[in-house]
């Protein structure tokens, strides 16, 4: 019998029905434990204890575009409650691709757990402000070791159903890459790719011409073998026409992490190392495009095919290697490959010695632009500067590789690499500058904001006056002097002095734009700075973190947003994705807003501004108890990052005043996430109601613009 408002089902109070599927009915409920919003879905039976099993083992799915399981009950499922419409078609390629990219970042999550969902349709994706959620995720089967599948109940709808599941017979990844290609298809042409079962398994749908459909096509193959193999590929292949990655018409190159072939894992700092280092070497040669290191080693572990990764990443060429090392010699193998067929342009075995790795690198950089050369303006140029101690430069390398983890403890050990490489050689100036990005960076939380500032700002300078024309060092001093002494001229000489060796490194332009321009007001400036640096580095999360915090602070809110959706996909353990998607909680339900930001502190739980952030969204939930217990948990006043912290929280609960005071207090601590977070939405536009604003616009220094 259905349930009316009023009634109860456990513990849970209906508020509304929202509808019928094939398993039963849909409610929206209330739990009155947690305080929030729910959606019930009333099963047709009891399913009993496996029911109850597999249900839970796939609530241990956590992923922002899959709707998350809440309770089991015996004949009914508690579930996310979502604020959106089905998905429907036709879209523009680019929205398509977009919401695409979201189902096959879910499903691949899920199949990473030994999940199916075999009932992939339009009416099972909802469209949200935060992109597309999957409903009824994994109740179809659920893939484990001592059994080939497990059925809970739900039987597929005909149409989207891959050929194998129509016929009965067994299933793997590939069935929900068939029902995708479906939804895609849909997505594209405004319609379904088959009207009935009948041809499904026989006939193939009416052609549509453009990148989104070839991919649709290629998962539609009636054969399992001849599809995507998994939603990874898909992944891969989507990506490509969200970058625009067909070849480009100029030399182009990827430089893959080196394969580490030494039998000892802990050298797989050198490997990459190489490979990096190489990639320096590169980006100075006139008229060939490099893509940076975060991009180019996304795809490390994957085993991807070689054309996809230039696919994905617009290359011509790819470049990859092995190292080997024994001793006190190495073996260096390198093999440029084309693009467009996979086929070797040069290949090249180098046996050294340590002490020649730095001539391998010239050399390997060297062959690749002579491989190339009837496109390139110029070779590059050998080495010219202070050539380091190996010793120095392994501990260099060394602390690279710990700091691209950022972790806590990983930054530690950083820093102690660092300063171990300046010990054996005082006139390297690498660690020096490197040194400086680690101390802003742990001025972040890990350190009081003033001892990291003149520790950094030492590092910097020494590298400068080792070498003058290094442009991160002069970066760093920018970013010091802009989120440190609100010195905004200062920071905007520096920025010049950055970004006049050619050609800019597109970390200089995402610092530029994030660390100044959006901070002085010209947030248009940065978003193109922004995106200067994505077209080196298209698949780097923090660069795409960057666009979509400049795009809010230029008023472009449904840019951002979707730029924000696609660092998840990037992603989705990138600590900033959640608690920027989470910041703008006025532009999503706060339940959805405090899952995001709950995420985001698991993963960094050192990030004390974010628990201001949550504590704000649980007085907006109708939960001031559990948000004063985790405004407990921020500590003394005194502590730094604390007056940030508080800041936002009155902010987020629209209390202007007390949030300038907190604001002036981490204004008088030195603290750079101050004016890294409050000089944006929707911080920003809180502070400029409070009386003392005036006030906190001079100690920064603030031009008019801002």
């Amino acid at each position: 019998m259905p349930l009316s408002a009023g009634d109860k089902l456990g513990p849970y109070e209906i508020l509304a029905p929202i509808g019928a599927g094939g398993m039963g009915e849909v409610y929206r409920a209330r739990d009155p434990r947690l305080n929030r919003d729910v959606a019930i879905k009333r099963l047709k039976s009891n399913h009993g204890a496996r029911f109850e099993q597999e249900a839970r083992a796939i609530a241990a799915l956590n992923h922002p575009h899959i709707c998350q399981i809440y309770d089991v009950g015996p004949d009914y499922l508690v579930l996310e409650y979502i604020e959106g419409s089905p998905i429907q078609g036709p879209m523009t390629e680019a929205d398509a691709v977009r919401a695409a990219l979201q189902i096959a970042a879910a499903l691949e999550a899920a199949h990473a757990k030994g999940i199916l969902h075999r009932d992939l349709k339009p009416g099972n994706i909802l469209m949200t402000a935060a992109g597309a959620k999957l409903l009824d995720f994994g109740l179809a089967k659920l893939v484990s070791d001592d059994q080939a599948t497990i059925t809970i109940g739900v039987s597929g709808t005909p149409l989207y159903m891959s050929p194998e599941q129509a016929e009965g017979k067994t299933l793997d990844a590939r069935s929900d890459v068939f029902s995708f290609g479906a939804v895609l298809y849909e997505l594209l042409a405004g319609r379904r790719a088959f009207d009935s079962l009948a041809a499904v398994l026989r006939d193939e749908p009416a052609p549509l011409t453009s990148p989104a459909a070839a991919i649709a096509s290629r998962c539609l193959a009636k054969q399992p073998g001849q599809r995507f193999q998994t939603m990874t590929d898909v992944k891969t292949g989507l990506m490509g026409i969200v970058g625009h990655a067909r070849p480009a018409e100029q030399p182009s190159i990827a430089v893959l992490p080196f394969a580490n072939m030494s039998g000892d894992k802990e050298q797989e700092y050198f490997s990459d190392g190489l490979a990096e280092e190489i990639i320096n070497a590169l980006v100075k040669v006139p008229g060939l495009k490099v893509i940076a290191r975060t991009s180019a080693f996304a795809f490390k572990g994957q085993n991807t095919d070689i054309r996809k990764i230039a696919e994905t990443l617009g290359v011509t060429t790819v470049l990859e290697g092995s190292v080997r090392r024994a001793g006190n010699r190495i073996r260096v193998t390198a093999q440029l490959i084309t693009a467009a067929d996979g086929s070797h342009l040069w290949s090249e075995r180098y046996d050294r010695e340590m002490a020649d790795v730095f001539a391998v690198q010239d050399e390997i950089s060297a062959a690749i632009a002579a491989v190339l050369e009837t496109k390139l303006a110029a070779k590059p140029e050998g080495r010219k500067h202070h050539t380091p101690k190996v010793a120095a430069y392994e501990a260099y390398l060394k602390g690279r590789h710990y700091q691209w983890k950022l972790t806590r403890e990983a930054l530690i050990q950083s820093r102690e690499c660092y300063q171990q490489a300046i010990a054996l050689d005082p006139d390297f100036a690498l660690p020096h500058a490197a040194l400086a990005e680690h101390f802003q960076i742990a001025s972040s939380g890990l350190m009081e904001p003033r001892e990291g500032l003149a520790r950094g700002r030492e590092a910097a300078r020494r590298a400068l006056e080792i070498d003058p024309a290094l442009p991160e060092a002069n970066a760093w001093l920018a970013i010091f002097a802009a989120v440190f002494d609100y010195d905004w001229k200062e920071a905007e000489r520096l920025f010049r002095l950055a970004l006049t060796p050619q050609p800019v490194p597109p970390t200089i332009r995402h610092w530029y734009g994030y660390f100044y321009l959006r901070l002085v007001g010209r947030a248009a400036e940065a978003v193109e700075e922004h995106r200067r640096g994505l077209e080196a580095d298209p698949l780097n999360p923090i660069y795409r973190t960057g666009l979509a915090v400049s795009l809010r602070a230029a008023g472009r809110d449904r840019e951002a947003a979707e730029e924000a959706a696609k660092v998840f996909e990037l992603d989705p353990n990138f600590t900033a994705a959640y608690t920027l998607q989470a910041f703008d909680a006025t532009r999503m339900p706060v339940p959805e807003a405090l899952a995001l930001v709950e995420k985001g502190i698991s993963l960094s739980p050192w990030h004390l501004t974010s628990m201001g952030l949550l504590a704000g969204l649980l007085v907006r939930n109708g939960e001031p108890e559990r948000a004063q217990e985790v405004l407990r948990r921020l500590g003394s006043a005194d502590t730094f990052r604390v007056p940030c912290a508080l800041a936002i929280f009155h902010c987020v609960c629209s209390e202007a005043e007390q949030a300038a005071e907190w604001a002036q207090r981490g204004i008088e601590q030195s603290d750079l996430m101050v004016p890294m977070l409050l000089l944006s939405p929707p911080y920003l536009p809180v502070l400029r109601t409070a009386a003392r604003w005036p006030k906190l616009a001079a100690l920064m220094n603030l031009p008019e613009t801002a």
